[in-house]
């Protein structure tokens, strides 16, 4: 019977912290993860992804890497996550290096819970290409400050409505249903 991992991600230097816990079934691969990821953070894929587990890189092979890492189209989640409290990496867009800290906090067996899902988090997902963690920080700088020469042009950029704060678990969730959709076809 495949079990479920309860996994928390934390975008690490994020203040306050920015982070998600949700539900994965342990038979999905480190691709399929990174997927959840992109949805339950809400960026878009853009980018190149790698986990580290163990010290070693789970990632789409490339020419330019070396020879030692795995395949994260190949490798499900059970072959390297086994353990409660076990931690792992994972980077996102290697310009601006959005670094998150992994957390296997919980094994369960298999429940009549739909899975993937999001279950909590904090703080909205900084948005895609703003200059990793400190040109957030800058942004959002920028975009408290009304009397800033650039906060019209940052506020058209990330949208009128964008709110640091704000976390949407049910949009979350939608997202999620509609990418293991389109996944499905």
């Amino acid at each position: 019977m495949n079990k479920i991992l309860q996994l928390k991600i934390t975008l690490d230097g994020s203040k306050p912290p920015i982070w998600r816990r949700f539900l994965v079934s342990e038979n999905i691969t480190f691709h399929e993860l990174h997927d959840i990821i992109q949805e339950i953070m809400g960026w878009s894929d853009y980018h190149l992804y790698q986990f580290t587990v163990n010290n070693l890189p789970i990632l789409i092979p490339h020419e330019d890497y070396d020879d030692d890492y795995e395949d994260s189209r190949k490798v499900k989640l059970k072959d390297f996550l086994n353990a409660e409290r076990q931690k792992f990496g994972y980077l996102y867009d290697f310009g601006d290096s959005w670094d998150h800290r992994v957390v296997v906090e919980r094994i369960m067996q298999k429940a009549g819970d739909k899975v993937p899902i999001c279950i909590d988090g904090k703080m909205a997902c900084p948005p895609e290409d703003c200059g990793g963690i400190y040109g957030y920080a800058e942004l959002i700088q920028v975009i408290n400050n009304k009397k800033h020469p650039e906060h019209k042009e940052m506020m058209d950029w990330v949208g009128s409505v964008f709110n640091p704060e704000e976390l949407d678990i049910n949009d979350i969730n939608r997202r999620i249903k509609k990418a293991n959709r389109r996944s499905l076809k």
